[in-house]
């Protein structure tokens, strides 16, 4: 499974961005979104079960992230208000369908290249 992220970019203090996450059969996956800072680890942002019927927020985004996907069109989205300086990240989606104690929703097996956006002050 081949993920591709777009959507990053430049964006005031305030502002909104939409991430989209695309690829050839990523409807029978769990997504998850991450994301990682220069010189911070990675971060767990957001998940979404296969189905849609579940979502998962880390504290830092709730309220102002939303995870959802279109399985009749093979993409998953994130959209992003009220961002902050402290949203700046590479944004990456993944793909997998294993669950467990310990997982993000599941464990994730597929990784997209990753999508940059900035948030001005």
């Amino acid at each position: 499974l081949q993920l591709v992220e777009s959507g990053g970019g430049l964006v005031q203090f305030g502002g909104s961005l939409r991430l989209s996450c695309v690829g050839p059969g990523l409807d029978y996956y769990a997504i998850g979104w991450f994301r990682q800072a220069p010189g911070k680890e990675r971060e767990a942002v957001s998940c979404i079960y296969a189905s849609g019927g579940g979502t998962k927020y880390a504290d830092s985004v709730k309220g102002r992230f939303t995870v959802s996907r279109d399985n009749t069109k093979n993409v998953a989205y994130l959209q992003m208000n009220n961002l902050r300086p402290e949203d700046t990240a590479v944004y990456y989606c993944a793909a997998g369908s294993l669950t467990g104690e310990g997982a993000w929703c599941v464990f994730y097996d597929y990784w997209g290249q990753g999508t940059q956006v900035t948030v001005s002050s």
